[in-house]
């Protein structure tokens, strides 16, 4: 049998992840190792199962809790990323704090980064948008896609989200219901600032002459609510 890397890397997670589960069985307290394989394989498993994202990433934070691993198990293991297989594609999970914000022994945990007291600053840039979900679904919107081009049913300003991203952390997603308003935060698109692919409104740099007016007229044409004014 020929195994891709993808396909060898998966089978060790659902090995690991077996052995997880024979020892939890068997009443053991599961280590770093065993914890983080059955997080990951019941993500993966959730994706092949036909879930969304969102629910593959919940089902991965549910599956274990602060009593089922050894001490120590949940100041490590912050969060857990995999690639898992859905019906639309490759898509990286990330599951933060699987075993609850409160686990572990947070700053007296051993090996804790104690951090200097600082004012908060908000980031340059940072604008928010009020966006509202015409759809009858929910509809998630992961870190760095570019904001103007997401779902056309999606209603805001779309010449305030030209060249701008969601700021939240790199990987994580926001999930705007169906029928309620939610204030979005974005931040510019850093780098070269430039987009290619997404909804095809840009595909070239996103401040170049005449960029923006054109992804504008082209947004209003296909329908995107917000891009008219």
């Amino acid at each position: 049998m020929r195994l891709t890397p993808t396909d060898r890397d998966r089978l060790l997670i659902f090995t690991a992840a077996e052995l997880a589960r024979a020892r939890r069985a068997r009443g053991l307290l599961l280590n770093v190792p065993e914890a983080t394989a059955l997080i990951a394989d019941t993500v993966c498993e959730a994706a092949r199962d036909g879930r969304r994202l969102m629910e593959a990433a919940a089902l991965g934070a549910s599956v274990l809790t602060e009593a089922d691993v050894l001490p120590g198990v949940p100041d490590i293991v912050r969060e857990v990323k995999v690639e898992a297989v859905f019906d639309d594609g490759t898509r990286m999970v990330v599951v933060r704090d699987p075993f609850g914000e409160d686990a572990g022994m947070g700053a007296d945990a051993p090996g804790a980064v104690l951090a200097a007291e600082r004012e908060s600053v908000a980031p340059a840039g940072l604008v928010y948008v009020t966006v509202t979900n015409t759809s009858d679904v929910p509809v998630s919107i992961t870190s760095h896609f570019h904001f103007f081009e997401v779902n056309s049913r999606l209603s805001f300003d779309r010449a305030v989200a030209y060249g701008m991203r969601l700021a939240i952390p790199a990987g994580a997603a926001k999930r705007f219901e169906p029928g309620e308003p939610t204030e979005a935060p974005l931040l510019p698109i850093g780098g070269a600032r430039i987009a290619i692919g997404f909804a095809g409104l840009v595909d070239g740099p996103l401040d170049a002459p005449g960029a923006k007016a054109a992804a504008l007229a082209r947004a209003a044409e296909q329908g995107y609510l917000g891009a008219s004014s």
